[in-house]
């Protein structure tokens, strides 16, 4: 087998409902040992006894799982909640023991799992760079050097000698991002950073992720942000109940995730007209996003057109029925809602038989991330709604960082619901000057 950062061979791990893991990383030692007082008294207080191991259930969170991720390279764990991604991070890091199988990691591992991982609540925010960075196995002149970049990066430089109890959880996130990242460890391990923080800080996160993919570092990065994912990732590993059900291009796993988390695809069908959505006026059959080939995909280039289908049969006459979609992004946003304006059949009732309608999406429209598209149909006079199939089929919108798609060279985040190529024109003023006296 070739060289290695990461090797997973069969990891499983079996908890029991109910009962704590026993960790046995410092950091997790100094939190157990800080609240144990408040479990102990809220024992007293239910008085009820902890349950008997052998009455707990047990389950697996991870189960048989193999994998190599390669020196340099930034992968993403993807997967819906209680998959198992958490439970692998905290297996690599450490801080739990796998009960089956095994880890191997070549290099300094830095993690950062959840808010304020490492940190004792006592300590200042000084103090608790120097002491996650000996945590990290830094010696104190290498965390020292590093400390002004720390400090910079986190922003929190008023608050440094304020306990970290102290700390917002936004703060805590960003002081801990920040001395992960910069104390340079070859394999990065990253839970949901973009979870906490305002936009600026999510920012700074991505750019500081992917410049330490660059610099050659291994990253794994866990995220439900398809747009993050697909952007800093080469490659995605999807889980499902604790087992590895997708391993490959980010794009392709992203896509597949799509299918197993929420339910959709690029292609819905409904081959049975007594179960599909509608009334007697109206049956819907099919919904899918077409590519500019022709096919059906769940994944778009943003700078290509991409076409959303409808298929549906008219059962009465003398009815209009008029297909719409609605485009929402992955925040729940609405991006747009658009109806058939096609001339031919605008106020024109449409005899009974089997319709297919399709709207094109022009490239450079779209914003990068998952789309989630509702699909209905109604009429309009009278307003009545015959069928609306809520995440009908959904798609990822990829923005490659080649420099020609309208994000141009930046390559961090772009907000916006849409992201339109718009014209622009630019001339130095003294052109602009020349031409007006020319034309006066």
């Amino acid at each position: 087998m070739g060289e290695f950062a990461i090797r997973a061979e069969g990891l499983g791990k079996k908890f029991r409902l109910g009962e704590r893991e026993r960790y046995k990383a410092l950091r997790d030692r100094l939190t157990r040992e800080a609240i144990a007082p408040f479990r102990a008294l809220s024992r007293l207080v239910s008085g009820r006894p902890p349950l008997p191991p052998a009455e707990r259930e047990e389950f697996w969170a991870l189960r048989d799982v193999h994998f190599d991720i390669a020196p340099g390279e930034v992968v993403g764990l993807i997967g819906r909640n209680g998959a198992g991604k958490s439970t692998l991070l905290k297996i690599l890091s450490r801080i739990i023991e796998p009960t089956a199988g095994r880890a191997l990691l070549r290099g300094r591992v830095g993690s950062l799992l959840e808010v304020g991982t490492g940190f004792h609540p006592e300590l200042t925010g000084r103090e608790n760079i120097y002491l996650n960075g000996t945590i990290l196995g830094m010696e104190r002149r290498e965390v020292r050097r590093k400390f002004d970049e720390i400090v910079d990066f986190s922003g929190v430089a008023p608050f440094l000698d304020t306990p970290v109890k102290q700390y917002s959880s936004g703060m805590y996130m960003r002081l801990a991002f920040a001395v992960a990242a910069q104390l340079e460890p070859e394999i990065l391990l990253v839970d949901e950073v973009l979870a906490v923080g305002d936009s600026s800080f999510q920012k700074k996160c991505i750019g500081k992720m992917d410049e330490v993919g660059r610099q050659g570092r291994t990253v794994v990065f866990v995220s439900h942000s398809m747009t993050a994912v697909t952007r800093l990732c080469q490659r995605a590993i999807l889980l499902d109940r604790g087992r590895v059900v997708a391993d490959g291009p980010a794009a392709e796993v992203a896509a597949a995730y799509l299918r197993s988390d929420l339910g959709t695809m690029a292609h819905r069908l409904w081959p049975d007209p007594a179960t599909a959505p509608g009334d007697h006026v109206v049956r819907l059959r099919s919904v899918g996003v077409v590519g500019d080939d022709g096919a059906f995909h769940a994944t778009a280039d943003i700078r290509r057109p991409v076409m959303l289908e409808m298929v549906y049969d008219v059962l009465l006459p003398d009815h209009n029925p008029v297909p719409n979609f609605h485009v929402h992004n992955e925040e729940g946003i609405c991006v747009f809602v658009t109806a058939d304006t096609d001339p031919q059949w605008r106020g024109r009732p449409k005899p009974v038989g089997r319709y297919v309608s399709r709207v094109t999406i022009p490239g450079n429209f779209l914003s990068e991330g998952t789309l989630i598209v509702d699909a209905a149909i109604s009429t309009m006079d009278p307003a009545v709604v015959h069928a609306h199939e809520r995440e009908a089929v959904a798609f990822q919108v990829i923005d490659s960082l080649d420099g020609d798609s309208v994000r141009g060279e930046y390559g961090g985040v772009v907000p916006g619901v849409v992201r339109p190529r718009l014209d622009w024109y630019t001339v130095a003023e003294k052109e602009a000057a020349s031409a007006t006296e020319r034309n006066p």
